[in-house]
């Protein structure tokens, strides 16, 4: 079997330890983002997660794109999976444990049943079943429409969207920028069928990140999860394309809270 060859020439980060477990590219990507309440975002997640934040404020981001050469190790390619629509509902958060910064999805919509299937049994992503249309308008300018399947009320979100080409300030933005907050990530942190916390190791190159400008009409994801958003404009950022790994999970340890060590009183004499 063919092996992928990773590109990490642009990348300070090593590789992860041990062999990845799929591949996938994510293409035309809007990344649409909102400070919101730390303690908002902390009262749902798992044991041994916590918020991380930037300039005072935990981050709730929205994530429309399409996927394609979706490649699971060890597995030959499987029929409907070459490419389809995603959307995806994302904070970020540290290990209380480590310290390690990441992802945390807590909703990803999909338009394959398949994949769904999938990416509940090997990495147990919180994905639903969702009707979903892409148009692609011009080289970078798209709509999105998804609706999720099997819900008791509706959950929409409907988008229009165009990245603004590449400017010199996000090509030399590093670290302590919001773009190196929000997309420099080597972990994706979820929560098992126990409710544990779960991470798996990402790597890619840097994001090749352009402006964007985008006309949300409908947005009923964070609502969802019961995370009222800011009545202010989100941070708009496009990317066009990137080659993502991704690494088997493992379970998070929590912290091992202090306690204090009961000591036998002996007599003297």
């Amino acid at each position: 079997m063919r092996e992928y060859l990773i590109r990490t020439s642009q990348s300070p980060r090593p590789l992860p330890s041990g062999r990845w477990q799929m591949t996938q590219r994510w293409n035309d990507l809007l990344f649409a983002h909102w400070p919101v309440s730390s303690a908002m975002i902390a009262a749902l997640l798992p044991e041994g997660l916590e918020p991380d934040q930037f300039q005072g404020s935990a981050w709730l981001g929205v994530v429309p794109f399409w996927l394609d050469r979706i490649k699971f190790r060890g597995i030959p390619a499987l029929p409907g999976m070459r490419s389809f629509p995603d959307l995806n509902v994302r904070t970020y958060v540290r290990d209380q444990n480590t310290g390690t910064p990441g992802m945390y999805f807590f909703s990803l919509d999909a338009t394959n049943l398949v994949a769904v299937a999938l990416a509940h049994t090997f990495f147990h992503l919180p994905y639903h079943w969702a009707e979903m249309r892409l148009e692609q308008r011009s080289e970078r300018e798209f709509s999105f429409y998804s609706r999720r399947r099997l819900s008791d009320y509706p959950i929409i979100f409907k988008a229009r969207y165009r990245g603004l080409g590449p400017t010199r300030k996000l090509a030399e933005g590093g670290v302590g920028t919001l773009e190196h907050f929000l997309m420099e990530r080597s972990s994706l942190f979820t929560r098992n069928r126990s409710g544990q916390a779960v991470r798996s190791s990402l790597h890619h190159v840097p994001w090749p990140l352009e402006d964007a400008e985008a006309d949300i009409e409908r947005n009923d994801l964070a609502k969802a999860i019961g995370i009222e958003l800011p009545e202010i404009e989100p941070v708009l950022h496009y990317s066009r394309r990137l080659a993502v790994y991704v690494w088997p999970r493992e379970l998070v340890r929590p912290a091992i809270a202090g306690r204090p060590v009961t000591v036998a009183a002996t007599p003297l004499g």
